[in-house]
């Protein structure tokens, strides 16, 4: 499936190169020591054995890796970058999970009409690097029958300087793609009917796990 302008250019930025180098480091250290690390500490002390996955932008597979070994019984991850969704799928071949994952390339909004639901949605650094944070947080949630968890921007006054650079990066690089630096992020999430349960912060980023509380109670 094609990817909204946007997306593409995310497949020409995100390359083979810093595919096989982001893989290579989590291979000898582990997930980094930085909100991905921290929301996959915070995923695991749920109990998620024989639970359902589907990871929103994925990258190399980090979260799937470590949460099917963790008891996901089965993930689907969806990817913009064709190289890191290769790569990804690459890597879950040599863990031994194939028969339990799917992977999907293209924009999630856009393909989310035809994904399954899953017991938990993830979004690792995703609403950051989308343009429409409403229709991306709707649709994920929208996905999600117990748990979300996410990483996204904190509200830091440097970014937003550092935002109108980027932005002229891109520009002269002519890619449609932008950083964004969206308000009301946990709004969003707790009117799509879930409620916040854990929520820790780095220097830049907000890690937050959300639950469904009618999925709570039954």
């Amino acid at each position: 499936m094609a990817c909204c302008g946007h997306c593409q250019e995310a497949g020409e930025l995100f390359t083979d190169e810093k595919a096989r180098t982001e893989l290579r480091e989590y291979r000898r250290n582990g997930a980094p020591n930085t909100p991905t690390r921290l929301l996959i500490d915070g995923l695991k002390t749920l109990d998620l054995s024989s639970t359902t996955l589907l990871d929103v932008g994925g990258g190399v597979g980090m979260i799937q890796h470590e949460l099917m070994e963790a008891g996901v019984s089965e993930a689907t991850l969806v990817e913009a970058s064709p190289a890191y969704l290769k790569v990804a799928e690459n890597e879950t071949r040599r863990r031994g999970h194939a028969d339990r994952a799917s992977f999907r390339h293209g924009d999630f909004v856009d393909l989310a009409p035809k994904l399954p639901e899953a017991d938990l949605v993830t979004l690792d650094r995703v609403i950051c690097c989308y343009p429409h944070m409403t229709e991306l947080i709707q649709a994920s949630t929208a996905k999600a029958t117990r748990w979300y968890g996410l990483t996204y921007p904190r509200t830091r006054w440097f970014l937003r300087w550092a935002k109108p650079v980027t932005d002229l990066y891109c520009w002269w690089k002519d890619m449609d793609f932008r950083i964004y630096l969206h308000e009301g992020v946990d709004e969003a999430i707790q009117s799509a009917g879930f409620r916040r349960f854990y929520q820790t912060e780095t220097f830049l980023w907000n890690v937050a796990l959300y639950e469904r509380p009618e999925a709570v109670t039954t």
